[in-house]
C-alpha cells in the first residue's frame, strides 16, 4: 500500500503571502486541500491501474485521464 504524507496549509497565510496568491490567481489552488482526507487504498488503486505509455488510467468502463481543466 502507499504511504501518503500531504502537507496543506494548516491554517490561514499570512497577509502578505495571501497577497501574492491572489496576485498570481493561485489563491483558490492554495486551498485545494484543507479539510480534506486522502484514502490511501482508493490512491494505490488508482496508481495500480495508471499506463505511463498512455498517461491514462485503465479502469473497467473505459479509459480516463486527467486533464489541467480538471486540476
Amino acid at each position: 500500500m502507499l504511504q501518503c504524507y500531504i502537507c496543506n496549509m494548516s491554517g490561514p497565510p499570512s497577509p502578505l503571502t495571501e497577497n501574492y496568491l491572489r496576485e498570481a490567481s493561485f489563491w483558490h489552488v492554495a486551498n485545494i486541500g484543507r479539510g480534506c482526507k486522502l484514502d490511501p487504498k482508493l490512491i494505490s488503486a488508482f496508481i495500480e491501474r495508471w499506463r505511463p505509455e498512455t498517461h491514462t488510467f485503465h479502469l473497467p468502463c473505459w479509459e480516463c485521464t486527467i486533464t489541467l481543466e480538471d486540476v
